[in-house]
């Protein structure tokens, strides 16, 4: 089959079906990482900046749908552009990508091929915005996420992927997107958090997820997807798809355990968070390296991905920069793992299990050792790209009136899901039970003491709610008055005896902070 022909428009039967039915399956899947993304986040912060993050990341993958139509595309994939480092104009809003065989692959037609890759740069695109966490403002990381698209993930693309990128003309194995996807990611959600600098002190204080299931079944949507990102990257229904598949699933698993087993030896016991973040860095690492290594390597990689993800994510207190979700530690990090490993254990017969690659020569374990430092250059060149410009684009839309990257400090304090300083940020909260926790007047405890408050203010007793407010708040009490009586051992609706609930004037401190 010619990988050439551009008359292929009016015979789309020279496609499998089933090559094609697997790749929009593949896509799909992956459009459904987009919605784990949020909820891993959103888990992952604070319970007043929750809803934020699932915001930010759908509104991101708006953004790219578009931007991926408008020129996108284009500029990481027009095969008339010869530079090697960014694409031309000639396909903008998608003009004649149609039925020819895709730059991609001869196995599928191009507008298959940039609806798939539309979702890699979706997903890229939602990890970054990560680096918003608590106190990045969402409208202007819209406008960032756009020119981000345009000058860092379309050249990173273009570079491992298109036909005439200099990484894929001198060589590179980048499978599913270790230097566009991973470190693009990462190096960017690491200079976006430079940019728009720490958090206040306070509320780096007692820092920890709010809600761990949601993070597991964020996690577990994520593995879920990451299956169409790598099997769907052999672009057909053929062996080295299910060879990329087995070897994400032992990289993230290894990875998760290795985690656990790390944290186990200062914490002295097994955490879901280490767990997911351990998957996570195995996939990660797996996503650039899945469809050339062999399963035993795949199961060195998940070892030693979740052993330097996790001494990774000390990285971010050495050099000062508030990376509260570590897109470092977990995207560039393991990205960087999986690209080198390329270089040593690559192999071409798995390579060639596609059907199509059947001449690209392995790592070193096919004796082929300029490989490891075509990866390591490869490694540099993407890591530094995706760091100094992504630093100048958000240092550029910052300075735009009306733009500024991050919230207020009132804003901070109060939560991106309240924050109303100019603009509203989100103004909904992804637990509603945060609104009853602020004022007294809004719910009803139990009790003498409770009743004759309720009763001195006209309200009502109830004898199936808990005196105290909706608990710790990451180690921070919501109340003065949970500080000084709380009482684990009693259950709901058993009040300290002795004890004199507030007035019902006196206010919840919720999610302020304090």
């Amino acid at each position: 089959m010619s990988h050439n022909t551009r008359d292929s428009a009016a015979n789309p039967s020279q496609f499998d079906r089933g090559d094609v039915a697997f790749i929009i399956l593949a896509g799909a899947l992956v459009s459904f990482m987009i919605p784990g993304l949020g909820f891993l986040y959103s888990g992952l912060s604070r319970r007043k900046s929750a809803l934020s993050l699932i915001w930010a990341v759908s509104a991101a993958n708006a953004v790219v749908i578009f931007q991926w139509f408008f020129w996108g595309y284009s500029l990481a994939f027009s095969s008339s552009a010869t530079n090697g480092f960014i694409g031309n104009l000639r396909n903008f809003g998608l003009q004649d990508v149609l039925g020819e065989p895709s730059p991609g692959s001869p196995l599928i037609p191009e507008l298959l091929y940039s609806f798939y890759q539309m979702e890699f740069g979706a997903v890229t695109a939602a990890i970054l915005m990560g680096g918003l966490a608590e106190r990045g403002r969402m409208i202007p990381a819209m406008v960032f996420t756009f020119v981000w698209m345009t000058v860092v993930y379309c050249p990173l693309a273009c570079w491992a992927w298109s036909t005439n990128g200099w990484a894929f003309k001198w060589g590179v194995l980048d499978y599913a997107g270790g230097g566009p996807v991973e470190i693009g990611s990462g190096m960017s959600g690491l200079a976006y958090a430079w940019v728009l600098g720490r958090r206040g002190e306070k509320q780096l204080l007692n820092f920890r997820p709010h809600d761990v299931s949601m993070v597991g079944l964020g996690t577990f949507i994520l593995w879920f997807g990451w299956l169409g990102f790598n099997a769907g990257s052999a672009f057909g229904a053929n062996l080295r798809a299910v060879y990329a598949a087995w070897n994400s699933m032992l990289a993230a698993s290894l990875g998760g355990i290795v985690w656990c087993l790390l944290d186990y030896r200062y914490e002295r016991k097994w955490s879901m968070v280490g767990f997911c973040s351990g998957t996570i860095g195995g996939l990660v690492a797996a996503t650039p390296a899945s469809g050339f290594i062999p399963t035993w390597a795949a199961v060195i990689l998940g070892i030693v991905s979740g052993a330097l993800c996790n001494f990774a994510t000390k990285f971010k207190f050495l050099i000062g920069i508030d990376d509260a979700l570590d897109l470092f530690a977990e995207h560039a990090v393991g990205g960087i793992i999986g690209l080198l490993f390329n270089g040593l254990f690559a192999k071409s017969n798995i390579i060639a299990l596609d059907g199509v690659n059947t001449s690209i020569p392995g790592g070193w374990v096919d004796h082929n050792w300029k490989q490891l430092y075509m990866q390591f250059a490869y490694v540099c060149a993407t890591s530094g790209y995706a760091f100094v410009v992504t630093a100048l684009v958000a240092k550029g839309v910052d300075l735009i009136p009306g733009m500024r990257l991050r919230a207020s400090e009132r804003g901070e304090i109060l939560g991106m899901d309240e924050d109303q300083a100019r603009f509203v940020q989100i103004g909904e909260f992804a637990s509603d039970y945060v609104e009853v926790c602020r004022d007294y007047t809004d719910w009803t405890p139990t009790g003498t003491s409770s009743e004759k408050t309720l009763s001195d203010a006209g309200g009502e007793a109830s004898h199936d709610i808990h005196p105290v407010a909706a608990g710790d708040r990451h180690g921070v009490p919501d109340t003065s008055f949970h500080r000084e009586h709380t009482h684990p051992k009693k259950g709901r609706g058993d009040e300290p005896s002795g004890v004199d609930l507030p007035t019902v004037s006196e206010k919840s401190n919720g999610d302020r902070g304090s």
